[in-house]
């Protein structure tokens, strides 16, 4: 039997993409270390590709996205709306996961994800990582990023525990 944990990502200028690969390396790492491999079904998929029926397979989540304008990314945000009502009551009580990638604090896009998932009664495996990015000009911010390794090891840390707790 197997166990799917469902990484939904959006990114604009890579730092969430590379986060969302983290969270997975990390994920498969683990279930290799506890011999389930062959049990963890791993979903990688862009937010704008996710549909109902991936989130009811799905027994945990991790959500990789970045803040823009001091909210979650558009895509993001417009996977949620789309998907919200058709599976509210459907999925209560699975783990989840977030990586907010921010030019500064991050806390708009952490607080409008937490309460969506509130919402979605899912349960929390850690709190929302935050990966300040510190991109302040409009060169920066739109520029191709390249996240630093302390944070990728974060990323696969809590990939890790979310595979380890599903599995």
């Amino acid at each position: 039997m197997t166990t799917q944990l469902l990484i939904i990502w959006h990114s604009r200028t890579g730092a969430a993409w590379q986060m969302a690969r983290a969270a997975a390396a990390g994920a498969q790492a683990a279930a290799a270390e506890l011999g389930a491999d062959d049990r963890l079904d791993l979903q990688i998929r862009p937010a704008e590709t996710v549909r109902t029926e991936n989130l009811l397979a799905a027994d945990g989540y991790l959500f990789a996205a970045p803040e823009n304008l001091a909210a979650l990314s558009g895509a993001m945000k417009e996977c949620l709306d789309r998907t919200y009502y058709h599976v509210l009551d459907r999925i209560n009580g699975r783990p989840y996961g977030a990586l907010i990638t921010a030019g500064s604090d991050g806390e708009g896009a952490r607080r409008q994800l937490e309460r969506i998932c509130t919402g979605w009664r899912l349960k929390a495996i850690a709190p929302t990582l935050i990966v300040p990015m510190r991109a302040q000009t409009p060169e920066a911010i739109l520029a191709p990023k390249t996240v630093p390794e302390e944070w990728i090891a974060r990323g696969e840390e809590l990939g890790g525990t979310l595979a380890a707790l599903l599995l």
